[in-house]
């Protein structure tokens, strides 16, 4: 069988509000469970698609403060 995580990642939340995305994404950071990034990493690939250069910046700046804790 063909499985395309991504694919299949997108189509899960794909028609959520935000609230739900939220909860989404807080639920799967609280529970700490490894078979979860790959989830959180599809998502992250569609803010940074859909974000500007600004935007971006301003991320990888959250980001890099977050590292130096």
């Amino acid at each position: 069988m063909d499985l395309n995580l991504r694919h299949a990642i997108i189509q899960n939340v794909t028609g959520n509000s935000q609230d739900e995305l939220r909860d989404t994404i807080v639920d799967a950071i609280q529970n700490g469970e490894e078979k979860m990034l790959p989830g959180l990493g599809v998502l992250f690939e569609v803010i940074w698609q859909n974000a500007s250069e600004q935007d971006r910046n301003e991320m990888l700046g959250f980001l890099e403060t977050g590292l130096k804790r």
